[in-house]
C-alpha cells in the first residue's frame, strides 16, 4: 500500500497511464479540422458582406432614379442624393471586406494549414503518427513492468483468499467431532502452506511494484518529452490563430478605415450645404412670379392658322416628328436630375390662368403630376404598357419626361391632337406624344 501511494505521488497531471495519451495525439486532427472550420466561417461571412453590398447598391440605384425623377429640386435634392452616394461607397467598402476575408485571411489559413499538417498516403497526419509512436515507445518499458506488477498483484490476492479459506476450514474442523485427528492435521498443514504461498506472492508483488516505481521517473521524463513536442506544435497553432483573428478584425472593423470616415464627412458636408433660400429663389425664377412670362400679344389674322385645329404647343426645339437623333446611345441610361429637368419647364408660371392657345393641357393647365386627374370627355384606356421609342423631355408641368427604352403605362388613348396620357413607374402622370411610344 505504501509503495502504491509513492507511485501515485510520482504521477504528474499528464497522460501517463497506458493509452491515455490519445487525447494529446487527437489534437493534431482537431487542429487541422479547426482550420477548415475557420475558413468555412470566413467564407460564410464574406457571402454576407457581398450580399449586403449588393443590397446597398440595388437600393441606391432604385432610389436615385426615383429622386431624380421626383419633384425635389436644388440643394436639398443633392443632399438627398448624397445618401445614395454614401450607400454606393459603403457598398464598395463591404466588397473590400469580402475580398480581404477571401483573398487574404482564408488563403493565409489555408497556406498555414498546408505547412503545419502533412497528410499521409495511408490516412492521418505525419505529426499525429510521430506523436503516437513517441508515446508508445516511451511507454513500452514501463508498460511491461506494469503488466508484471498487475500479474503479481493478482497472484498475491488469490493467495490471500486461499489462506483465509484454509484458516476457516481448520477452525471449523476443531469444533466438529466428526473430523479426525489426521484430518485436522492435514487442514493445519494446508493452512501453513497457504500462509507460505501468500508470503511468497507478497514478496514478489512488492518486488515488481518496487521495480515499476524505480523506472517511473525515466518513464515520466520520456513521456513529458513527447508531450512537450506536442505542446510546441499547439503553441504554433494557437499563436497563428490569434494573429489570424487580429487580421480578420482589421478587415471587419470599418471604423479604422479612413475611407469609411471620409464617406460620412462628405455626406455631412453635402447635407449642411443645402440652402433653403437659394432653392426657393431658383423655384421662383423658374416656376414663380419672377419667371419669364409669355403674355398674350396681338396677332394678325392668318387664314391658314384659323382653319387649322387648335393643337397643343410642342416643346421648344423639339422636332415635329420623332427623330432617331434623340435616341439615347447604347449604355447611356443615366437619369437627368429633377433639378435639371425643372429648369426646362414651360415659361408659363400660372397654370390656372392661361389662354386656351397657350394651355399646358386639355383641362386648362390644371394638371398635377402627383394627383390623379379625371379628365371629362376623354376616351379612357384600360391601362396599356408601352415602350418609348425616343427620348422626350417634358417642358410643361403636365408632361412626362422619359428616355428611349423606358416603359410606362398609357392610361388614356390618343386624342385628336396626337397626345396620350400615361403614368411612369414612379407614379407620375402626364401627357406625352403618342408617336413617341409603341405598345409592348
Amino acid at each position: 500500500i505504501q509503495s502504491s501511494h509513492t507511485f501515485a505521488a510520482l504521477s504528474p497531471g499528464i497522460c501517463l497511464l497506458v493509452g491515455n495519451y490519445k487525447r494529446a495525439v487527437k489534437r493534431f486532427d482537431d487542429g487541422h479540422r479547426l482550420c477548415n472550420d475557420l475558413m468555412g466561417c470566413l467564407q460564410e461571412r464574406a457571402k454576407i458582406e457581398k450580399a449586403y453590398g449588393d443590397q446597398l447598391t440595388g437600393w441606391s440605384k432604385r432610389w436615385r432614379q426615383l429622386i431624380e425623377k421626383g419633384p425635389q429640386y436644388g440643394s436639398v435634392e443633392r443632399a438627398w442624393l448624397a445618401v445614395m452616394t454614401e450607400a454606393d461607397k459603403v457598398s464598395e467598402l463591404h466588397q473590400e471586406v469580402k475580398n480581404g476575408l477571401v483573398n487574404e485571411d482564408v488563403e493565409k489559413v489555408k497556406n498555414w494549414q498546408k505547412e503545419a499538417y502533412h497528410k499521409q498516403m495511408i490516412g492521418g497526419f505525419k505529426e499525429a503518427k510521430e506523436a503516437d509512436e513517441g508515446f508508445k515507445k516511451a511507454q513500452k518499458p514501463w508498460a511491461k513492468k506494469l503488466k508484471e506488477m498487475e500479474a503479481a498483484k493478482k497472484t498475491y490476492h488469490l493467495a490471500c483468499k486461499e489462506e483465509k479459506m484454509a484458516a476457516t476450514r481448520e477452525a471449523n474442523g476443531k469444533t466438529e467431532a466428526s473430523v479426525t485427528q489426521d484430518q485436522q492435521k492435514k487442514l493445519h498443514e494446508k493452512t501453513d502452506k497457504c500462509k507460505h504461498d501468500t508470503q511468497k506472492a507478497k514478496e514478489k508483488y512488492e518486488k515488481s511494484l518496487d521495480e515499476l516505481s524505480k523506472c517511473t521517473p525515466q518513464y515520466m521524463e520520456s513521456m513529458e518529452t513527447v508531450f512537450d513536442q506536442c505542446q510546441q506544435h499547439e503553441v504554433k497553432r494557437l499563436t497563428f490563430l490569434k494573429e489570424a483573428l487580429l487580421d480578420i478584425k482589421r478587415h471587419l472593423n470599418l471604423t479604422e478605415n479612413q475611407s469609411y470616415a471620409t464617406v460620412y464627412r462628405e455626406l455631412e458636408r453635402t447635407i449642411l450645404g443645402a440652402n433653403t433660400q437659394e432653392d426657393l429663389k431658383w423655384f421662383s425664377n423658374n416656376h414663380g412670379p419672377e419667371m419669364h412670362m409669355n403674355w398674350p400679344a396681338f396677332e394678325e389674322y392668318n387664314p391658314d392658322a384659323a382653319s387649322a385645329p387648335i393643337k397643343k404647343k410642342k416643346p421648344d426645339g423639339a422636332p415635329p416628328t420623332p427623330s432617331t437623333d434623340h435616341v439615347a446611345p447604347p449604355g447611356d441610361r443615366s437619369s437627368v436630375s429633377s433639378y435639371e429637368k425643372n429648369q426646362a419647364y414651360s415659361t408659363e408660371w400660372s397654370d390656372d390662368e392661361q389662354p386656351a392657345g397657350n394651355s399646358g393641357n386639355e383641362n386648362g393647365g390644371n394638371g398635377n403630376s402627383f394627383e390623379d386627374d379625371s379628365s371629362v370627355g376623354k376616351p379612357q384606356a384600360t391601362g396599356v404598357r408601352v415602350r418609348a421609342l425616343y427620348d422626350y423631355e417634358g417642358q410643361e408641368q403636365d408632361e412626362l419626361t422619359f428616355k428611349a427604352g423606358d416603359e410606362l403605362t398609357k392610361t388614356e388613348d390618343e386624342d385628336d391632337q396626337g397626345w396620350c396620357r400615361g403614368r411612369l413607374d414612379t407614379g407620375k402622370e402626364g401627357l406625352y406624344p403618342a408617336n413617341y411610344v409603341e405598345p409592348i
